[in-house]
């Protein structure tokens, strides 16, 4: 592990031993060791499939309440509340989307990354005019960021 000595120096640690592998293990060797260590432990994520609307109804509200707990844990956290606000887009409910980017407003105005998250999610969905009155409450708020 490297220390600090000086803010602008590093202090690299020195290899001891740098004689060569007693037995050399060519890319070739490594590729064709490799479906060996794979394992049926590890599954990609599936995707969900929803049937009908009381499994939709029962998969937005477990998200809805899972990203309110993580906001109500760490609610100065700009990530959560722009996933947050970006997963209610993408599911079409707008009015809900724009309700938690002003609540992330409420708590840190001055994160310009909101704003732009903000602005792009209403310019995605052809919601020009909000994106433009967004942009200009950006400006009113934040003038010196470019």
């Amino acid at each position: 592990m490297a220390t600090f000595e000086n803010p602008g120096t590093m202090r690299v640690p020195k290899i001891k031993n740098n004689n060569a592998a007693a037995q050399q293990i060519t890319a070739e060797q490594l590729m064709r060791e490799v479906p060996a260590y794979n394992t049926d432990e590890y599954r990609a994520p599936s995707n969900l499939h929803i049937m009908d609307q009381d499994e939709l109804k029962d998969y937005k509200f477990r998200m809805r309440r899972d990203l309110e707990e993580k906001l109500r844990m760490q609610r100065h956290h700009m990530g959560t509340w722009i996933k947050y606000g970006e997963w209610e887009a993408a599911i079409g409910e707008f009015q809900r989307a724009r309700s938690v980017f002003e609540r992330a407003m409420e708590v840190d105005y001055q994160h310009v990354t909101l704003w732009l998250k903000y602005a792009e999610m209403e310019m995605r969905n052809k919601n020009v005019n909000h994106a433009r009155n967004i942009y200009d409450r950006a400006c009113k708020h934040l003038p010196r960021v470019d």
